[in-house]
């Protein structure tokens, strides 16, 4: 389940701090009862980032099957071979 919190309670900044290192998902911050901000820890962030990179390539690779911009395996590999001389 999310952790939503007041913009107040941002004064705290030592418990905000900890909070998102041992939160699993973002937490969202309210302004007036309204979604304002989401918060997360650096690390949560860079896998959040490694994931959207992963979903985008994923998604051109798709998209060149789509086309049928495809190669055969043993050709890729064999070109592979000759590219790094293994």
């Amino acid at each position: 389940m999310p952790k939503i919190i007041p913009i107040r309670d941002l004064k705290n900044t030592s418990e905000i701090s900890q909070m998102c290192r041992e939160a699993s998902e973002p937490i969202y911050i309210t302004k007036n009862g309204y979604g304002d901000m989401v918060i997360m820890s650096v690390k949560m962030y860079e896998e959040k980032l490694f994931m959207l990179d992963i979903y985008n390539k994923m998604a051109a690779a798709e998209v060149q099957i789509a086309e049928g911009k495809t190669l055969e395996g043993d050709f890729s590999l064999k070109s592979i071979r000759e590219k790094y001389d293994v």
